[in-house]
């Protein structure tokens, strides 16, 4: 059901449905994200291991350790190791669905009433069409960060490393990407296109300058939070305001018809 205005005749495009219950599981899910830091939290209060947990030293995955022992130079120690891993892999389904429930279409336009996202007349024009194909582009990018997020609750730290580390990657490398293109593409659309923008651009440019130093870092805690952080409040946002449109939709389509019921 699409709810906004139809263009007429040779204008018929791809309008975004504002109204679908997908747009709105989709941006709920975006939203969930934001659980992570109380489990963060709740797992650094349960932390065993010496020395004693510190956000500036110690990074994120050290809560995920399987196993009490040395590791990375020093003894880790996490008994609620699973709950952050399940927090990894939420993460990472809810970014997956976010990237799948969430169209083209309404994240070209921000989730803008009336909006059209694409026409015929517009597809041959590349910079017409770019909002569009950039939203594409979008969803891409936070379903291979949703799965490398995943991987990273599946696989901890102290089992394989490797594996760990090629999640964590797609994590950090598609996640921001997503978020400045997005912020790009709302430019005009929304306020929030600029707070979308900055949390994308605080974290690639932490990730580019980590992975030119080769991970070669001090205080890695506070490099890597400084990296993941902007990604889920980036996307978290980006669920709010899909979410809180539909929402507004949805209701605005149940007043109309409640008169024709009676």
């Amino acid at each position: 059901m699409t709810t906004a205005a139809g263009p007429r005749g040779g204008e018929r495009g791809l309008l975004p449905d504002l109204a679908g219950r997908r747009e709105l599981v989709g941006g709920w899910a975006a939203i969930t994200l934001i659980h992570y830091f109380v489990v963060e939290a709740i797992a650094m209060a349960a932390w065993r291991g010496n020395p004693g947990y510190d956000r500036r030293e110690h990074v994120i995955s050290d809560l995920g350790a399987a196993h009490c022992g040395p590791f990375n130079g020093y003894e880790v120690c996490s008994p609620l190791n699973w709950l952050m891993n399940a927090s990894f892999v939420l993460q990472g389904v809810a970014m997956v669905l976010g990237a799948v429930l969430l169209s083209s279409a309404v994240l070209s336009v921000a989730a803008e009433h009336g909006q059209r996202a694409i026409t015929p007349a517009m597809a041959g024009r590349s910079a017409e069409a770019f909002p569009w194909i950039a939203a594409w582009a979008v969803r891409a990018l936070v379903l291979v960060a949703g799965i490398g997020q995943a991987m990273v609750g599946l696989v901890p730290e102290d089992t394989d490393l490797a594996l760990h580390l090629t999640g964590a990657g797609m994590y950090f490398i598609a996640g921001p990407l997503a978020l400045v293109v997005l912020g790009l593409v709302w430019r005009g659309h929304t306020q929030m296109s600029w707070m979308v923008l900055l949390f994308g651009v605080v974290s690639l440019g932490t990730t580019i300058y980590v992975l030119a130093v080769q991970l070669r870092v001090e205080e890695a805690g506070a490099i890597e939070r400084t990296m993941a952080y902007p990604i889920i409040l980036g996307l978290s946002l980006v669920g709010l305001v899909v979410a809180r449109r539909v929402t507004k939709e949805r209701r605005a389509v149940r007043t109309l018809r409640r008169p024709a019921l009676q």
